[in-house]
């Protein structure tokens, strides 16, 4: 029967169409690459979250809160502001103590239910009469002492004094010690010292400090484009934990004394006031839900306050902030909403958000998940949708999809309240898009050019014209798992120096190519080429072959037995008796036509190939006739006499392969099974570098029964003993092919 008869759509099966994107990927090397490379690529940036892209992501959350826009405050909230009012009034900034201690009393006395202050007051007080009179060398005795007056008032009035944490220069201060007990749950040495860690620390002066019911730290951190959108709520310094200035607001509203700090393997997860759990970023620190641009909140003149102008009621039962709004005093903040923010009211929103339970959980687990699961789905769903629809149809689906994946995350931050990562879905399926795009058309273009060069010349014009209409469909390659065959007559060169015709060269040669190829077709294996005096073939293709490793080694277990039945018929011609070595190995490889323009063939390229060649190298270092990988050797399934040879790093490869030597069919039996059991103690003791007793076993296996491979072994543990080897892989590493 002819081949072209045996496989009359040999053609037509190399052309795939398949009628999913799962089965279009396995067999387009292209798109599996393209999608691997995508998924890998967009992972791999979201475990290193370079600034850039952290960037994007602030810029889409910040895009989010300003379409959503402002949202009502809550109004037990006040701000008492030491605007460019109050400067004008009563000075410039800082008062006089005795000033701030009216406007504290005055607030207390109106009946505010706490005053926060988001300020320090680290030195002491040089208008202070008494300081003044001691400076003048003059009696300082009743001159009043406006240090002492606010100290005495924070003594008597609901008042959180602020103070603030240096992250860069060393400050070496005491902090006013905490109000609460604070309880670290789960935390490991894993998760180190998650929370934002202090240098320095600048505090209130020490008669303020004392006489002080409790402080807090007013720090915010911008992030790195100067906007801030998360506070950290618990700060370590020196060894010991203290509170934001809200924290503290809070914890002294709910009469809590116990904090609790709760962690997993990545950082902090929540932080804990009673019944209260605020969701924090891995930092500790909490996601501002901001509800606007400044002056949200009710906004007191702090010269109001001090010459009693403000109904009281507008102070009864308040939570208030004293803060500044002055440009002159530089507590101006960023936010998504505006360029110029006073600190003071990010403290308001941030009290705002737990008093109402209106945090945003960020950074969480769920935040990893989702994100790693999207950048998975949007190449894949990009990839079927520009695949499998005309581009007017793809446009539609691709921006539908994106709008709602932009309604799903809009949903969950202001909905479900949980931040999700903005960013990288939405550059996946950017990138998803061109790439895809351009993989269509360039592959569109190449098929159709293949099919007008090739396959005009493989078939008639109709059925090329038939191709055309559907080049999209048509797949040139596929990746299927093989078995590989190499197989190369020893010291050939020298052989065919010996012969003075090269005609009767050529018919040696036959003599000896004719029945191995005969072996192998037998055997359902198909011949490739044959190079020079080599031999290469490969099992699983065209067509499926079942247990095609086991089909390989037979056949050239085969071809050793007949090629000593050849031998002697060459002897007696007075011929050179031939020896070959052959090398099996099994794995994925590329299968299809290939070649160059005009001339091309069904053949095999891929990694297996250049590995199954190496093996067949090794033989004559190794003294055997067939060699084979670990990987045919897992699959067969036959009994063969196998014997482990070495475990080596072949030329061009990284990784190590163990290679095994097919001795013939059936199992070990008498005298050679004896040595077998010898020469893998030997081996063992090789593997667990203890050199000299191995080399002594196999100095002995060699007298005994001699063997190259028995040599070998020999001369190399002679030669690593000598060295002193202490680190042993036991894997030999070979430098020529």
């Amino acid at each position: 029967m002819k081949r072209t008869e045996k496989f009359p759509n040999f053609y037509s099966g190399t052309l795939l169409a398949t009628e999913s994107y799962m089965n279009r990927v396995k067999s387009s090397f292209p798109a599996l690459l393209l999608t691997l490379l995508l998924i890998g690529t967009m992972s791999f940036l979201y475990l290193k979250n370079p600034a850039f892209i952290q960037n994007i992501n602030n810029n889409l959350i910040d895009a989010a809160f300003l379409w959503r826009g402002e949202t009502p405050v809550d109004d037990r909230i006040a701000i008492v502001d030491v605007d460019e009012k109050s400067l004008h009034e009563l000075g410039q900034w800082p008062w006089s103590r005795n000033k701030v201690a009216t406007l504290l009393q005055n607030l207390s006395n109106d009946g505010a239910a706490i005053i926060g202050m988001d300020m320090v007051f680290a030195e002491k007080d040089n208008s202070s009469p008494v300081n003044i009179a001691r400076e003048a060398n003059i009696s300082a005795e009743n001159l009043p002492d406006y240090d002492a007056i606010l100290a005495d008032t924070l003594a008597t009035t609901p008042t959180i004094t602020g103070f603030t944490f240096d992250f860069e220069k060393k400050i070496p201060n005491t902090p006013p010690p905490a109000g609460a007990i604070y309880i670290q749950k789960n935390k490991t040495a894993q998760t180190g010292e998650a929370l934002p860690v202090a240098k320095g620390v600048v505090t209130n002066i020490p008669v303020l400090q004392e006489k002080s019911y409790s402080s807090g730290s007013f720090n915010t951190v911008p992030d790195s484009d100067g906007i801030v959108r998360y506070v950290p709520l618990v700060i370590s310094y020196d060894d010991a934990l203290y509170p934001s200035l809200s924290l503290e607001i809070i914890r002294t509203l709910m009469q809590e004394r116990k904090v609790y700090i709760f962690y997993d393997n990545n950082g902090v997860t929540q932080i804990n006031l009673g019944a209260l759990q605020i969701p924090t970023n891995a930092q500790g620190k909490l996601f501002v839900n901001y509800h606007g641009a400044q002056k949200a909140y009710p906004y007191l003149s702090a010269t109001d306050i001090y010459h009693h102008r403000i109904d009281p009621k507008k102070v009864e039962g308040k939570i208030i902030l004293l803060g500044t709004s002055a440009a002159g005093l530089l507590d101006l903040r960023a936010t998504p909403f505006d360029n110029v923010y006073p600190g003071v009211e990010v403290h308001a929103t941030v009290i705002d958000n737990m008093l109402n339970n209106d945090m945003i959980a960020a950074g969480s687990s769920l935040d990893s998940l989702i994100t790693m699961a999207a950048i998975l789905l949007c190449v894949i769903i990009v990839a079927v949708i520009i695949q499998f629809t005309p581009p007017t149809a793809a446009f539609a689906l691709v921006t539908g999809y994106m709008l709602l994946g932009a309604a799903f995350y809009y949903h969950m931050l202001f909905t479900e309240h949980i931040l999700l990562n903005f960013a990288y879905p939405l550059l996946t399926t950017m990138l998803s898009i061109f790439a895809f795009t351009f993989l269509k058309v360039h592959s569109e273009n190449r098929q159709k050019a293949v099919i007008e060069e090739k396959f005009a010349k493989k078939v008639s014009p109709q059925v090329a014209a038939q191709l055309l209409k559907n080049p999209k469909d048509i797949f040139m390659t596929s990746e299927e798992e093989i078995t590989i065959f190499f197989s190369d007559i020893r010291n050939f060169t020298t052989i065919s120096e010996s012969f003075e015709s090269p005609k009767i060269l050529i018919d040696y040669l036959n003599t000896y190519m004719s029945p191995m190829s005969e072996i192998i077709i037998a055997h359902e294996g198909t011949i490739d080429k044959y190079i020079g005096d080599a031999i290469m073939a490969y099992w699983n293709a065209p067509l499926r072959v079942q247990n095609h490793a086991d089909k390989a080694v037979t056949a050239a277990v085969e071809q050793i037995n007949a090629l000593k039945r050849l031998n002697q018929s060459l002897q007696q011609k007075a011929f050179p008796p031939i020896d070959i070595g052959i090398g099996i190995h099994t794995g994925t490889a590329i299968v299809g036509e290939m070649g160059s323009e005009g001339r091309s063939d069904y053949t095999v390229i891929g990694d297996a190939i250049n590995l199954g060649s190496r093996i067949e190298g090794l033989c004559k270092s190794y003294g055997a006739k067939i060699l084979i990988s670990e990987a045919t050797r897992a699959q067969l399934d036959g009994t063969y006499r196998i014997r482990e040879v070495d475990r080596v790093q072949v030329k061009g490869k990284d990784a190590a392969v163990t290679i095994f030597e097919v001795l013939g069919t059936g199992k070990f039996s008498g005298r050679e099974a004896e040595l077998h059991k010898r020469y893998m103690y030997a081996r063992r003791l090789y593997k667990e570098a203890r050199f000299h007793e191995a080399m002594r076993l196999f100095e002995r296996l060699h007298e005994e029964a001699p063997h190259r491979l028995y040599a070998l072994y020999a001369e190399r543990c002679r030669t690593y003993a000598q060295k002193k080897i202490k680190e042993f892989d036991a894997v030999y590493r070979f430098t020529t092919k």
